[in-house]
């Protein structure tokens, strides 16, 4: 049996959950997300419990299993509390400002200004220049548009310039030697 399947989800107070058939809503105090579950995996509400259960041991259920746990108690958390990536833009002259909270000019060593545009349930803030905070309630959707900001200019090996996730450890390279 799955270990992370079979643990409980605790649903906090203030969070409501609908589930019809294989359809799972979340509400919550920082808004709703729904999700269609998977395969043949069921989700059933026992007090203030959400239990995950699979119908069989085949390998699809057994594969499936610990996955639905994990995204329904994702959506449970993210409807309670946001979920936060925080990226630091390291190099001379790299900034990022914070237009309103849902637009993003960046400027990376381009000869223009990059802009990126929050999806819905996004917001972007900019405490310091170099310090970019990317929050919303959906993890998922959180950690894609943290990964698509650092692909813009990813931290090179040489001087460790670029954007990165903050504590990220970026491995340095001797680089040339001179004679």
């Amino acid at each position: 049996m799955s270990r992370i399947g079979k643990s409980p989800i605790p649903v906090p107070r203030g969070v409501d959950v609908t589930i019809a058939g294989s359809h799972v809503t979340v509400k919550g105090p920082k808004g709703t997300l729904e999700r269609v579950l998977p395969g043949a995996i069921t989700v059933r509400q026992d007090g203030d419990e959400l239990l995950v259960e699979r119908p069989d041991d085949q390998r699809e259920n057994r594969a499936m299993h610990g996955l639905v746990r994990s995204l329904v108690n994702n959506m449970v958390v993210g409807v309670n509390e946001e979920f936060v990536k925080e990226l630091e833009i390291i190099g001379v002259g790299y900034r990022a400002a914070a237009q309103g909270t849902s637009k993003l000019d960046l400027a990376l060593g381009f000869s223009h200004p990059v802009s990126v545009d929050a999806p819905a349930g996004i917001t972007f803030e900019t405490p310091t220049p170099n310090r970019i905070i990317v929050k919303g309630i959906d993890k998922e959707i959180v950690g894609q548009v943290a990964a698509n900001i650092r692909k813009i200019r990813k931290p090179e090996p040489y001087k460790g310039k670029g954007v990165r996730y903050l504590g990220e450890f970026v491995a340095k390279k001797a680089g040339k030697t001179g004679k």
